[in-house]
Parts: C-alpha cells; structure tokens; sequence
C-alpha cells in the first residue's frame, strides 16, 4: 500500500506563486511515476502534471504549460508542483496520484490517490 500525503496548499492572490510538496510512503514497488490533477467544482478531475520516478520527461495538462513546474526528489520520495503566474481558474482541489508509468498518469489510470488539498487564488 502506497501513501501520498500533499502540502502546500491555500490561498494566494492572482498572479503568485505556490508550491505542493507530495510525499510518498509504504510499498512504492511499481509505482514508476507521479503527478498531480486537479478537480474545480462542477468539473471532471483533469491532468496537472506527470512525471516519470527515474529518468524521462514530464507531460502537462495544457491549462498549465509553461507556467507550473513538477519535479521529483527521490531522496525524499517527495515531488513537487511549482505554480507561477496563478490564475482564478486555477483554484481547485488539487490531488496527487501514483501509478505505474507516466503514460497511465497521462491516461487517468492511477493506481493510488492523495486526499487532495485546496488551492484559492482570489483576483
């Protein structure tokens, strides 16, 4: 059994930046990739970010390129999403995941899912 815990959420003014900080726990055998979604009120869950464990290149949802950034620590069995130039359409729920490569991450099939934490940003 695999545990993600999030941190790093609240609130933060249109244009700020945050940063969720996921750590991962327990059996990770398999789990070669991580990633965040995010799920607004009244909308499907949708892609963030992916990123493979070891080496490979991540993938974003297309709301996001080019102003959120994810990264992995294996040290720490920690990965990271740095969210730049926020928006109100930003805010959501926001909810780690794990599964097996980063293609299923891509696809929606994830194998283990975080609490999720919340993430405003006011205009």
């Amino acid at each position: 059994q695999v545990q993600l815990t999030e941190s790093g959420g609240g609130l933060v003014m249109a244009g700020g930046s945050l940063k969720l900080t996921c750590t991962a726990s327990g059996r990770s055998f398999g789990m070669d990739a991580m990633g965040w979604f995010r799920q607004a009120p009244g909308k499907a869950r949708e892609l963030v970010a992916g990123i493979p464990w070891h080496a490979g290149i991540p993938v974003y949802g297309d709301s996001v390129k080019y102003r959120f950034t994810i990264s992995r620590e294996h040290g720490s069995n920690t990965v990271q999403l740095l969210m730049d130039e926020l928006r109100p359409e930003d805010t959501a729920v926001y909810f780690c995941a794990a599964a097996s490569t980063v293609d299923n991450i891509r696809n929606h099939q994830i194998e283990y899912w975080g609490q999720g934490i919340q993430v405003t940003v006011s205009s």
